[in-house]
């Protein structure tokens, strides 16, 4: 059960992690529109999903109750900005800030349960906060400014986290939920530039209509892989492989786009890669200690 706990986290990370490649490939739709055929079959897919296992009734159930659509509003409006900004940078030659995003997020996502949570970081735990900190100043001296792609995917990824942590549905409930209250708002926009004829969709090349179809399928398996790989393999197996998905955007950005990558970016990811390593290293010992002795 363990050993296919992994492979689902890999194949979830991964997946993630070649993302930038599939959405290359619709570089010629706006990140607007994207997103909404995201939203649109994301949707579909998910209510696909609840129908063929039986769960159509409990999520209109959900649906229904005040607090916890105010919840996944908030959720639902973090995760379309988050897809929004990671599409439009990925598709600007940005892919390599995109991934610093991600790298800094689990560390910003402990700062976040402290200053909101108050949770109590051990000693150790500040030295990486303040190294990723020192990283990132670094890099907005390096880009000539605040390098804001990584910071907004950083932000809105670790808010959407803590309201999930906070909001009382599973993943695929959850998704469902805040894809059905941006399916409205996604599909007015859709038939708006369908009417004033600038929609993409089934007016180019069979490719790019097959490959936004698809966009809600590659949405949901990795979510419905990761929820299935959370269930059978340790909390903190999943937080080091988690660094899967930014490394293979990075390698991306930099062998196969050719983005700019000189010793000065080097220097400004490395402090943030030593961050991750002292936290991981942290997080390892830590687990080790609360083992009982011969377990």
């Amino acid at each position: 059960m363990q050993r296919q706990g992994f492979l689902y986290a890999l194949g979830a990370y991964t997946i993630w992690g070649i993302f930038p490649i599939y959405w290359k490939a619709l570089h010629q739709v706006s990140a607007i529109e994207l997103i909404g055929h995201r939203i649109i079959w994301s949707f579909l897919t998910l209510l696909s999903v609840l129908t063929f296992s039986g769960q159509v009734g409990v999520f209109w159930n959900y649906l229904s109750h005040s607090q916890t659509r105010r919840y996944y509003l908030l959720a639902a409006l973090l995760i379309s900005v988050n897809w929004l900004v990671y599409v439009w940078g990925v598709n600007t030659g940005h892919i390599v800030e995109t991934s610093l995003g991600y790298f800094i997020n689990p560390l910003l996502s402990v700062f976040l349960g402290v200053v909101v949570l108050r949770e109590r970081l051990r000693p150790l735990q500040w030295l990486p906060i303040l190294l990723a900190a020192a990283g990132v100043l670094y890099l907005t001296l390096v880009y000539g400014r605040v390098p804001w792609i990584a910071l907004t995917l950083a932000f809105t990824f670790a808010l959407y986290g803590l309201v999930k942590k906070l909001a009382p549905l599973n993943s695929l409930h959850g998704l469902s939920l805040e894809t059905a209250i941006l399916f409205l708002p996604a599909l007015a926009y859709l038939l708006y530039e369908e009417i004033q004829g600038r929609a993409t969709f089934l007016h180019t090349d069979t490719r790019t209509t097959l490959l936004l179809l698809a966009a809600g399928l590659v949405t949901t398996v990795p979510l419905l892989m990761f929820a299935s790989a959370a269930r059978c393999i340790p909390l903190s197996a999943i937080g080091l492989m988690q660094y899967i998905a930014p490394s293979l955007q990075f390698l991306i950005g930099v062998l196969i786009y050719h983005e700019p990558f000189n010793r000065h970016h080097l220097l400004g990811f490395s402090l943030v890669w030593m961050a991750l390593a002292i936290f991981a290293a942290e997080m390892i010992a830590q687990e080790r200690r609360r083992r009982p002795v011969g377990s």
